[in-house]
């Protein structure tokens, strides 16, 4: 990984850190990925975790980068190194992995690419730490013994900061945010989708503008 990779990775981990809330979007239809990208924008929310589960998915995250240069957009529930390939050709910033993916994370970081695999013990954050990671994704974030086990991890791996995702919703993200180990949280509250699918955008803007301000009145 070249000196100028790294700077890219890091100006990319800071805008992500700036939202505070990374929507996590499950889109059934690409149709649908202008007018949320647009949604998520207007309600102060210009990222998003587009998640694979779908075969939308690669073609939503081009149509969300190429409407919105300026939004950041991501890959989730990547499981495969051509996945990898396939989000980042489509736009993707970064990848979001549920789990530690040994040849995921190498991958990425062989080619410079924003990588928050899935951490849920201190072996796995070990394997991050190893490889020079310093932002890992906690997931699944309440059934894996939410904020407490954040914490414990975070005694011994000072250098780390978090992103749980996995339960997170208007009420206990305040607990989370609170945490100064805590990067930002992945939520799907305002991006449900029901919302999507009847086509509630404003709904949907709303709940983000609601969302941003939770978490201002936490982190100003």
């Amino acid at each position: 990984m070249i000196l100028e990779d790294f700077k890219n990775m890091n100006d990319i981990l800071n805008q992500l850190e700036k939202c505070m809330i990374v929507p996590v979007v499950v889109l059934e239809n690409a149709k649908d990925a202008k007018p949320l990208g647009e949604a998520l924008c207007n309600g102060g929310l210009p990222c998003a975790e587009v998640t694979f589960r779908t075969e939308a998915a690669e073609e939503s995250i081009r149509i969300m980068s190429e409407s919105f240069p300026d939004m950041l957009v991501g890959a989730g529930t990547v499981l495969t190194t051509e996945q990898v390939d396939r989000a980042v050709n489509a736009g993707a910033k970064f990848i979001v992995s549920p789990g530690f993916d040994e040849e995921i994370v190498d991958y990425c970081l062989e080619k410079g690419i924003t990588v928050l695999p899935g951490c849920a013990t201190p072996s796995e954050v070990a394997k991050a730490v190893k490889r020079g990671l310093e932002v890992v994704k906690f997931f699944p974030a309440e059934q894996a013994g939410g904020l407490p086990m954040i914490k414990a991890m975070a005694a011994p791996y000072t250098m780390v900061k978090f992103m749980p995702t996995g339960g997170i919703n208007p009420e206990n993200v305040k607990d989370y945010l609170a945490f100064n180990k805590i990067f930002a949280c992945g939520g799907s509250w305002m991006v449900k989708n029901t919302l999507v699918e009847n086509q509630e955008f404003d709904k949907i803007c709303e709940l983000s503008k609601e969302a941003v301000t939770i978490a201002k009145s936490i982190r100003g």
